[in-house]
């Protein structure tokens, strides 16, 4: 059912909303909320749509303020009723792997640990290890998150050199592979020396790996060494056999083990704080442990946590990925509907257990016992974090603590290559989906001309433009809502403070920027100048009386740290490629084969710059109007 269009947030109009929610029936079913453009921000599902709808909206309930910025941007309610609950959990499953709501996110600090994409969207599908998590074509997959990034990147580094795989993200060399394909680590892919569908073939083997499927892997790979043999084609085997002892070499280490165990396996416990739970997912194939998947939630029901994250972790799964049991700590709020969703999907029974004694309440226990020393972790680092920030807002007399705080430094080498780079802390940790890199437009900002103040304005106006217009709008309909516009909750990722790196120079070119776009009373900017790391605020011409050593200000000292190195290797990756491309490259007209002929017939770029159109069109395939384009390219 799809209701009328409306453009006020439901909030704003207690009528509609309570028509609205009068027509909803009490039946289980999949529900989407739209904002004002009709975008689908939040997808969920319930066993009766009617109560669960209406408790977003009743008065006094407490809602986590992720969800309390999405109520304020409901402005339509659809729904699809279903004959089970299970049959909404596989449709909300699909709606949110196909439309991928911005809101649809239980586990808030799953970013903190790494995944691994395989992009099957493309020809050649490429594999690498990423924190961001965003889906940018249906096809691709990703495996994680992963607990602990050393051992991944381990797996991955011996995994390429197992198998062939592509080794570098761009070609190094435009009509010849590089030394990888000569020594056997590399199929030349660059140069499409391999078909796509043989390189696919080699991918599926390497996510058989990170699918916990390695002993299945081996086995066919067992198969294709004896039927190679025996086919005389002994090198074939030779590498194959090489492959499995790779693939062996593995789980050699492996400690955690069942004996005589072929059961898949999958084994969730949690250890819940204050204001944060742990959850920990391990994965045993075979009587194995192959895997660690580590999330971030949350308190609340120990049942409801464990239920949503095994349904957000198996959402995205291949059945082939899903066990045949799952050992639970606590019982499920919905664990027969979970159970029957993914037998229906793995197309094999699946059960859901929740253990009491012997070696499966060991197991428990053991994961159990690795969330608490997550936990402890975490909360001993959101106790520093928690103290630095709180001696920051005292230093610089802020009501609040502030959760976002943003850096920005500038780089070059006298004008060249200028960049710029934004890095976030939230909390006091590094929210690395966040950062941004920028290059620097003016076009005053040249080799042999830097200015620091230009670019830095520019940046700032480049963030800040868009929240800007936001603002402007919000104010045509504060009067009517019940929070400020820009207020904490609603103004999105609008920064508590920003930190420039510099002195009393920059930071005025920065205030100034903001003064112009109406934001300076929203956005609190400080600059940190490097030599006696002392703190500036707007309109004050001596530095904040501070100790370098305090929390605040060593806050501050690895915010500005982070920028720096941020924006320095976004710096020294744009001069390395403009120092490898060719200065004939930027010739319109002047394709590869026409470049090498000039290199053939004049041997070097400077003999090329001083020849005459004349002395050119000698060259074979350059004519007449080339040439001039040629000699005014180096005469303008």
């Amino acid at each position: 059912m799809v209701p009328r269009p409306h453009t006020l947030p439901l909030l704003q109009d207690p009528e509609t909303l309570e028509n609205r929610l009068r027509s909803l029936p009490s039946q289980p079913g999949v529900y989407l909320m739209r904002d004002s453009a009709e975008t689908i921000i939040y997808i969920g599902k319930s066993k009766q749509l009617r109560s669960r709808i209406r408790s977003y909206f009743r008065p006094g309930q407490q809602l986590s303020p992720r969800i309390s910025l999405m109520v304020r941007q409901i402005c339509d309610i659809e729904f699809i009723v279903t004959d089970t609950e299970a049959e909404a959990l596989a449709l909300e499953a699909n709606l949110i792997k196909q439309h991928q709501p911005h809101f649809n996110v239980l586990l808030k600090d799953d970013k903190k640990y790494p995944f691994l994409c395989i992009t099957w969207s493309e020809e050649y599908p490429r594999i690498f290890i990423t924190r961001k998590r965003q889906m940018r074509h249906a096809k691709d997959r990703y495996y994680g998150p992963y607990v602990d990034a050393g051992q991944l990147r381990n797996t991955w580094q011996l995994v390429k050199r197992i198998f062939p795989l592509r080794q570098r993200p761009q070609p190094l060399y435009k009509d010849r592979p590089c030394l990888n394909y000569d020594i056997g680590r590399c199929p030349g892919v660059c140069q499409s020396l391999i078909s796509p569908e043989d390189y696919r073939q080699t991918v599926q083997k390497v996510a058989m790996v990170f699918q916990g499927r390695t002993a299945e892997l081996v086995a066919t790979l067992t198969s294709q060494m004896e039927t190679a043999a025996d086919s005389l084609q002994f090198e074939l085997a030779a590498r194959i056999r090489d492959q499995i002892i790779g693939l062996q070499s593995l789980t050699a280490s492996q400690k955690v083990a069942l004996p005589d165990d072929t059961i898949s396996r999958d084994i969730i416990a949690l250890a819940a704080g204050k204001d944060t739970a742990c959850i920990q997912l391990f994965q045993m194939r075979a009587g194995q442990l192959v895997g660690r998947l580590g999330f971030v939630s949350g308190t609340g029901e120990p049942g409801e946590i464990l239920q949503r994250v095994l349904e957000e972790c198996y959402q995205t799964a291949e059945p082939v990925e899903i066990p045949t049991e799952i050992l639970v700590q606590h019982e499920l709020t919905d664990g027969d509907m979970l159970a029957a969703w993914l037998s229906q999907r793995k197309e094999r029974k699946v059960t859901i257990i929740t253990p009491q004694r012997q070696t499966k309440a060991e197991l428990i226990e053991m994961v159990a016992k690795n969330a608490a020393y997550e936990l402890e972790r975490l909360e001993k680092q959101q106790d520093s974090n928690h103290a630095a920030l709180q001696d920051l807002a005292e230093l610089l007399d802020m009501a609040e603590l502030p959760h976002r705080i943003e850096g920005y430094d500038i780089s070059h080498v006298q004008g060249s290559d200028a960049v710029a780079s934004r890095v976030v802390f939230i909390d006091g940790i590094p929210a690395k989906q966040h950062y941004r890199r920028y290059k620097i437009r003016n076009p005053e900002v040249t080799s042999g001309h830097s200015d620091d103040f230009a670019s830095l304005a520019e940046v700032i106006g480049r963030r800040f433009r868009d929240i800007a217009k936001i603002k402007q709008n919000s104010q045509i309909i504060s009067s009517q809502e019940r929070f400020p516009p820009l207020s904490r909750g609603v103004r999105g990722d609008l920064p508590d403070l920003v930190m420039i790196d510099g002195g009393k120079g920059q930071l005025s070119a920065v205030v100034e920027v903001l003064r112009e776009l109406e934001l300076l009373s929203d956005v609190r900017v400080v600059s940190l100048a490097k030599q006696r790391e002392e703190i500036f605020l707007p309109g004050e011409s001596l530095p904040l009386a501070t100790d370098a050593e305090q929390p605040g200000v060593q806050l501050l000292r690895r915010l500005r740290d982070e920028a720096h190195r941020f924006a320095v290797s976004f710096h020294r990756q744009q001069r390395t490629d403009r120092m490898r491309r060719s200065r004939l490259e930027d010739i319109p007209g002047l394709g590869f084969e026409r470049q090498k002929q000039l290199l053939a017939h004049f041997h070097s770029l400077d003999y090329i710059s001083i020849a005459t159109p004349e002395q050119l069109t000698q060259v074979p395939g350059i004519g007449s109007k080339l040439a001039q384009q040629i000699y005014a390219y180096f005469h303008p």
